[in-house]
């Protein structure tokens, strides 16, 4: 039996994926969390077999709470379920440590193939970011947004999506000086000088929509 943690700030997110879940003989739910403390916490006392990790919640979230589970158990597969469907995220969230990349439009077959390959100890990617992350992997041009620190990219994505300093504080959990430092860094490595720049960018390398 796959004792698996779902993870995610949404309750009726939680609760759908456990209904799909619980159509599968061979898997259970043993515990959900909200936050990156309580995922960190249930690691701990429920011990799962698989973390299905949602991208974007209360500190620590992202990749910085990929890292963090490794520290804690680093056996442990993380199947990241997210909204985020971009090839360059992808790849730094499985270089993080994640064994899985699915995005929460797929189909629930795909979520239990996943789970299932994923607890075996193989890796999963939604083929539609597959097939990205393999062109990209070929793609001899290595563009200046590949050179940014993941807090820096984490930044950069919400800024291209027109998100205001405030706004991006708030869903990073870090205050409006770091994101503007932040900003000044990404605007500085990418070689640009305003935000239309920058959203441009982002649009040319279709890293936003």
């Amino acid at each position: 039996m796959i004792q698996i943690l779902i993870a995610d700030d949404h309750a009726i997110f939680r609760q759908g994926v456990r209904r799909v879940i619980e159509f599968a003989a061979d898997m259970r739910v043993v515990s959900e969390a909200s936050n990156g403390r309580e995922v960190l916490e249930s690691i701990r006392s429920q011990e799962p077999d698989i973390l299905l990790l949602d991208l974007a919640m209360p500190s620590p979230s992202g990749i910085e709470l990929i890292k963090r589970v490794r520290e804690v158990a680093p056996s442990l597969p993380i199947l990241v379920l997210t909204v985020h469907n971009e090839s360059e995220l992808a790849s730094r969230t499985i270089r993080a440590g994640a064994a899985g990349y699915l995005t929460k439009d797929g189909e629930p077959e795909l979520l239990l193939d996943a789970i299932r390959t994923v607890s075996k100890g193989g890796n999963y990617v939604a083929q539609p970011i597959a097939a990205k992350l393999l062109y990209d992997r070929f793609d001899r041009d290595a563009a200046p947004h590949r050179l940014l620190s993941d807090r820096e990219y984490q930044v950069f994505l919400r800024l291209a999506r027109g998100l205001g300093i405030g706004v991006i504080a708030d869903d990073l959990y870090i205050s409006p000086k770091t994101v503007s430092t932040h900003k000044f860094r990404v605007l500085q490595k990418l070689g640009l000088k305003t935000e239309a720049e920058l959203v441009r960018y982002a649009i040319r390398h279709q890293l936003v929509d």
